[in-house]
Order: C-alpha cells, then sequence, then structure tokens
C-alpha cells in the first residue's frame, strides 16, 4: 500500500510520519466507499475515533447518508459524489480523486471490522492519555482556588475511562504492561515552604500530643525532608506508648533511633521543635495536601508513559494505570479522614469543618533559621 497523505496535509505539513492507525483508517473508508452495506456490522464506531480531521469528515457523511443500491452504486458515481458534498460541510480539501484512492488502497473490504478495531484501539490509546495528561497538569496548577478537589475530579474521570475501556476490551493472559515507568523527577531539596510546613508541624505536634494521636491519616510518607519524617516517627510512637511529650523526649527518641547524624545538632532540633504557630491539625492538611498533588501528578506521568508506548494493549493500559492510581487512592482515603467532621464524641475537644483545609493561621513565630541537612 503506497503512503497516501489525506487532501489537507500539503498545506499543514506534519514532519512526523503517518502512524499505522492512519493506514487503518484509510483503508476502512475504502471498504464503506466501495462496499456501504459494511457500514451495518461496524455500528459501534464513531467518528471521534479517527485520527484525521478529513477522515472523520467522510466517515460522518457514509454515516449520515443512506446506503445505495449495490447494482446502482457499482454503475455510477451519484453516492460519491453525495458523500463528497456532505464531507465538505465539515473540512476542506477533500476531492473525488482522494476518494478512488481510498477505494484503490483498501486490501480487502472484508476486513472492515478488524480496521475498525485497529482505529478502536489508537482512539482508546488517545483518549486515555488525555485524561493522564489532565491529571499531570491539574495536579500542578498553582492557580486553583481548590486544587486537591480539582485533581481528584481529574482522576475520576480517568477512572470513568478506565471502567468503559475495561468495558470495551476483554482482559487476556499476560496483562501487565511492559513499558517502565518513566524516572522520577531530578532529586532537589524541598522548597522552603514544605520544609517551613514540616517544621511547624512537629513544634505544634510536640506541644499538642493528645491532637497528634488523632492524626494517624498522616504518614511519614508525605513528608518531603527525611529528617522531619524521622521526628515524626518519634512523635507517634512517644504518644502511642503513653509516654510524655515534650522536646527533650522528642530529642532523645530521636537520638535512640539514629536520627544525630552529623550536621543534625541536639541545640537544632530543640530549636526547631519549639517554634511552634497554629495547630498540627492544619500544617497536617498542609503537608497531606502537597504529598496527595505530588502523587497524582507521578500517577499522570505514569500513564502517560504507558499511552506512549504502541505495543501496549488496550486492556494492558486499564490494569496498569489501575496500578498507577491505587497509591492515589490510598492517600485520597487518608485526605477523606482528615478533612471530614469529626464523628460525634470521637474527639469531643473540637470539631472541624470539611475541605478544603482551612485558611492559614496567621504566623506567631517564624520558623528557626537554623537549617538542619538531611
Amino acid at each position: 500500500m503506497s503512503v497516501t497523505p489525506a487532501p489537507d496535509e500539503d498545506d499543514h505539513p506534519d514532519t512526523h510520519p503517518p502512524q499505522p492507525v492512519y493506514y487503518a483508517e484509510q483503508a476502512l473508508l475504502g471498504a464503506l466507499l466501495l462496499q456501504p452495506h459494511r457500514l451495518n456490522d461496524i455500528t459501534e464506531i464513531e467518528p471521534d475515533a479517527f485520527s484525521h480531521p478529513a477522515h472523520r469528515a467522510l466517515f460522518t457523511a457514509i454515516r449520515t447518508l443512506a446506503a445505495p443500491d449495490p447494482a446502482q452504486h457499482a454503475k455510477n458515481t451519484k453516492w460519491l459524489d453525495e458523500v463528497l458534498a456532505t464531507a465538505h460541510e465539515h473540512t476542506r480539501g477533500l476531492t473525488t480523486s482522494y476518494l478512488h484512492t481510498l477505494i484503490q488502497i483498501c486490501p480487502s473490504p472484508s476486513h472492515a471490522s478488524a480496521y475498525t478495531r485497529m482505529i478502536e484501539t489508537d482512539h482508546a490509546r488517545r483518549t486515555l492519555e488525555h485524561h493522564a495528561h489532565r491529571l499531570t497538569q491539574t495536579a500542578t496548577d498553582a492557580t486553583l482556588s481548590q486544587p486537591v478537589a480539582a485533581t481528584l475530579a481529574a482522576a475520576d474521570a480517568l477512572t470513568a475511562c478506565l471502567a468503559d475501556l475495561a468495558a470495551r476490551f476483554p482482559p487476556h493472559p499476560g496483562s501487565l504492561p511492559r513499558t517502565p515507568a518513566p524516572p522520577p523527577p531530578q532529586a532537589q531539596d524541598a522548597d522552603d515552604e514544605a520544609v517551613d510546613e514540616e517544621r511547624f508541624l512537629l513544634a505544634t505536634a510536640t506541644a499538642h500530643p493528645a491532637e497528634t494521636a488523632q492524626m494517624r491519616w498522616l504518614t511519614v510518607q508525605d513528608f518531603t525532608h527525611p529528617l522531619h519524617a524521622g521526628l515524626w516517627q518519634c512523635l507517634t510512637a512517644l504518644t502511642r506508648r503513653g509516654a510524655p511529650v515534650d522536646p527533650v523526649t522528642v530529642l532523645w527518641e530521636a537520638q535512640q533511633r539514629g536520627l544525630l547524624t552529623a550536621g543534625v545538632e541536639p541545640a537544632g532540633l530543640l530549636n526547631l521543635l519549639t517554634a511552634t504557630a497554629g495547630s498540627p491539625q492544619y500544617w497536617g492538611e498542609r503537608i497531606l495536601q502537597r504529598s496527595l498533588l505530588t502523587t497524582a501528578h507521578e500517577t499522570g506521568r505514569r500513564i502517560e508513559a504507558y499511552t506512549d508506548d504502541p505495543a501496549t494493549t488496550p486492556y494492558q493500559l486499564v490494569i496498569g494505570s489501575r496500578r498507577a492510581l491505587a497509591d492515589l487512592n490510598a492517600l485520597r482515603t487518608r485526605w477523606d479522614h482528615a478533612t471530614s467532621p469529626t464523628p460525634p464524641g470521637s474527639r469531643p475537644t473540637r470539631t472541624r469543618a470539611a475541605t478544603p483545609p482551612r485558611t492559614g493561621p496567621p504566623r506567631t513565630a517564624t520558623p528557626p533559621t537554623t537549617r538542619i541537612s538531611r
């Protein structure tokens, strides 16, 4: 089969060579133009499944017009002329010559169903890629007033897309994708805002250990600084044991856990643990939000990597994407626990509002200027 570009590609040249799905589209259109009755066998496909505008317009026209009488269709081009005229309503540049070319290059009209499945498969890949890209972009959009709500809505749309693909493409053995996960972002020091939030949490949690005991939705994986994660383990261990909690007891626990390494001075830790502002709940929600958005961004990148691999089958996309979403779903559950109203009687000291996180309290103290190395 010779390479036959679509009519309007001469006006807008594309440096990328056509992909296999392009030829599948040409083959299917050629089959339908030659034998229009085969449209009855491929009712499940929609025009938006076609990757090229000219092909979408032609398929829409074929599906809109009544099929011609086979005997008359073999004798004249009246129906082809009607298809061309109808397609012109949606795109420009189509010619009678291109329609005849499509007919000539179709390998076998009887394979129309196979061509259709190829087109549907590529469309599924593009659709999933769109949702994954949207999740990635939403998770890093600093202009959003409710970033978590918007990110979770994008994740819901992606999950719904996966459910649709799973229904249309049956499972088969060996369904795990072989595409390697994208490399993690280049390691960088945590930004100052994240470090300050973690420091405020550790200080306020030390001052209010009873409230800290209710924050089981926050884990060490949510912290950006390894030392801060270790100190959070110290705090939660002390509260679980019912041991006294203050800066000195936390410092001693940190020593027992091997956190006082080179560059981590006891005086610096004591300074960190006494710079309180706000409440543990507020800072914990801020840290958990950052962790959720970071995980959502990494999840979107991983799914995009799957969609970029043409060797990945639709059901492999479903299985791999669902696994990629597992960590985000787990974080979502913890976020719901953190931001949902407290059940009556479970925490009598105070009740809290539902999502989103509360506006930050005025800072009555500044973070300690002493920086502790990782």
